[in-house]
């Protein structure tokens, strides 16, 4: 199935709105960094942008149990770090991939990632940045739908709060930095330009059934 418009799920009352949506330019100089042969036709790439505590890893777990693979992008820096000998610290990933952003360009870690790519349904999470959609819009063209889950801040921090993972804000303040920071990347763009976007502010039980529905119908 092709997303030519934006849909809105409202988890709990299913409602779906449309609206059109941009997205980031593809650069008309790039070859594509994929070309499908054969069975790889029928490739469904998926990826899953939000900020920070939206939802992101309860809609992979949804879309692992669709059949989906997961890639991470997180997981390809961490793999470039470890290579070049770097304590898994997240001070010293975080420069690594920054000075690899300024030697390489912007989308450096969307290139990388593509070649991880296998099986006929994949889930990319890490998406970040327009000049990342625009490599993938460019790699996949059409077997690409960009989900964004959204949420308030107000219910993200209050997540946040609730699970207590290490590499989480502390305090509000902290929460607002980072989100100034994903803002700063180009993730509001990002999440703007999705094919669709799934607002996370009912039930979990209400957000799985809107990922599953939403999933399915790219079955058609």
């Amino acid at each position: 199935m092709s997303y030519r418009h934006a849909q809105t799920w409202l988890c709990g009352n299913r409602t779906l709105a449309e609206s059109d949506r941009g997205c980031p330019p593809i650069p008309p100089s790039r070859k594509r960094l994929w070309s499908p042969s054969g069975s790889a036709r029928a490739l469904k790439v998926i990826c899953v942008t939000g900020m920070p505590a939206a939802g992101k890893e309860e809609f992979q777990k949804v879309a692992v149990e669709e059949g989906y693979a997961i890639i991470r992008m997180g997981d390809v820096v961490r793999e470039e770090a470890r290579r070049g000998g770097l304590p898994m610290t997240d001070a010293a990933v975080g420069k690594m991939a920054h000075e690899e952003r300024q030697k390489h360009g912007p989308a450096v870690w969307a290139e990388r990632t593509i070649p991880q790519i296998r099986g006929q349904r994949v889930c990319i999470d890490g998406l970040r940045s327009p000049a990342e959609l625009a490599v993938f819009r460019n790699a996949f063209w059409s077997g690409l739908v960009v989900f964004a889950v959204d949420a308030a801040p107000e219910t993200r921090w209050r997540r946040v709060q609730r699970r207590r993972r290490a590499d989480d804000a502390a305090s509000w303040e902290e929460f607002l930095r980072r989100d100034a920071r994903e803002r700063g990347w180009g993730l509001e763009d990002v999440i703007a330009a999705a094919d669709v976007k799934i607002v996370n502010e009912g039930t979990l039980d209400a957000f799985y059934g809107a990922v599953r529905q939403a999933l399915r119908r790219l079955d058609g």
